[in-house]
């Protein structure tokens, strides 16, 4: 079963300087039916405006990654980081026992596109870290390419989750599928273009779940850039206070 998520049918905060769609209930923006999926509790699809950005800010065990689609997004935090991701990097922080961190637009010139994205994490508590990785477009192109993982295998990033995230680029014949346990879900998030996931056509910023599919076959790409989250079977995000 694939049950979409429109773009049009997301929350939408604008701030002048920030200019946000939530896929799931964030900040101001609260809907019942919307509250995440699985391990998977937000998705951000943030364009900030050159110079402007997020100021120091705290959390503490959620995993928090980034994926920039244009432009440039600087990182500080109290770990002592301090980076520059552009397109193709994904930044994974997991913010563990608790970690205070900026996120600035350094242009002066250009908007920054990314998506802030937030998973549950299986344990409370853990020391945080930092990671940063590099995944060239060769790489993602008609194919699925493993950005994510619990043992950060393959070269991806580590995640404290049972969950695994993939990135592809598709465009026209490309096609490739992804096998799914039985016993698993699955997300869907296009970040640009359209593409057809298991018969379904999906714009940008569309989403799907998936439920009870054991293979994702992407196809029919129209310069689709996507993540796909192979997920637990569990309906909602549980959040230990």
């Amino acid at each position: 079963m694939i049950d979409i998520r429109k773009a049009a049918d997301r929350g939408h905060a604008e701030h002048g300087w920030l200019d946000s769609h939530h896929t799931f209930s964030f900040g101001d923006y609260y809907d019942e039916r919307q509250v995440g999926f699985s391990d998977l509790l937000v998705i951000n699809d943030d364009r900030v405006a050159p110079g402007m950005g997020f100021g120091r800010h705290s959390h503490r065990d959620m995993e928090i990654f980034s994926y920039v689609l244009d432009g440039a997004l600087e990182h500080k935090d109290t770990m002592g980081t301090g980076t520059i991701i552009r397109p193709g990097d994904v930044q994974m922080m997991s913010a563990g026992s608790g970690v205070a961190h900026s996120e600035y637009n350094p242009s002066r010139e250009e908007p920054v596109h990314f998506l802030q994205i937030w998973i549950v994490p299986d344990r409370q508590g853990v020391p945080p870290r930092y990671q940063q990785v590099h995944f060239d477009e060769a790489g993602k192109r008609g194919r699925l390419r493993l950005i994510i993982s619990p043992a950060g295998e393959d070269g991806s990033l580590s995640v404290y989750q049972d969950t695994r995230v993939y990135a592809g680029l598709f465009d026209g014949a490309e096609t490739a599928a992804l096998d799914l346990a039985p016993d698993r879900y699955a997300y869907v998030h296009v970040a640009r273009g359209g593409v057809t996931v298991n018969g379904a056509v999906l714009a940008e910023g569309d989403g799907a779940r998936l439920r009870g599919e054991t293979r994702l076959v992407v196809e029919g790409g129209r310069q689709a850039e996507l993540l796909v989250f192979d997920l637990r079977p569990n309906e909602l995000p549980t959040i230990r206070r």
